[in-house]
């Protein structure tokens, strides 16, 4: 099944909202940060730490 990642950002920070109720700021930085990683040059090496 194939999710767009902007969907399962929404559904993560979501989650993570109501379950553990972190600062909403804290929650937008962790968000964007991994979008902007997912994209970046160092994706390959997550991916493959990751898969490995």
């Amino acid at each position: 099944m194939d999710v767009p990642l902007w969907l399962a950002l929404i559904v993560v920070g979501a989650l993570g909202l109501k379950l553990i109720r972190p600062p909403w700021w804290l929650v937008a930085v962790i968000l964007l940060g991994g979008y902007l990683l997912a994209d970046s040059v160092l994706a390959p090496l997550i991916d493959h730490t990751i898969t490995k």
